[in-house]
């Protein structure tokens, strides 16, 4: 199972990107997705996921109102919206898979994980 994250770079605070992860080797629409980020010295945290039943979402909260995740079975893509960003938000930013319905919010509940995409914001 390969997951590939593009869509990162640089942005200034406030403005919006949309990031993305395909997924290959794995039935995609049996699988439940997981965005975490990870900035310099920081752990791992949880950000978004979206389940494979019913598209169900969570968000962190520090991100509800602000980041959206949606999914293209169709495409084998997850793309996770990231609005008003701030510089808090700088991190690399990973995609991690799941072949539970619920997609967990636990880092160590996921089996695949992608290298991640680079998100800088300037102040």
């Amino acid at each position: 199972v390969q997951l590939q994250a593009s869509g990162g770079g640089l942005v200034q605070a406030g403005g919006s990107l949309r990031v993305s992860c395909a997924v290959s080797g794995r039935l995609f629409s049996t699988t439940s997705m997981g965005w975490f980020r990870q900035a310099p010295g920081k752990e791992r945290e949880f950000v978004a996921a979206i389940s494979w039943i019913g598209g169900r979402t969570d968000y962190a909260d520090s991100v509800k109102g602000r980041f959206t995740i949606s999914r293209d079975d169709a495409k084998n893509t997850v793309y996770p919206q990231m609005g008003h960003l701030n510089v808090e938000d700088t991190a690399v930013y990973l995609c991690a898979a799941s072949p539970k319905v619920f997609a967990p919010t636990g880092a160590n509940e996921y089996d695949y994980w992608g290298h991640g995409t680079q998100v800088t914001v300037s102040s």
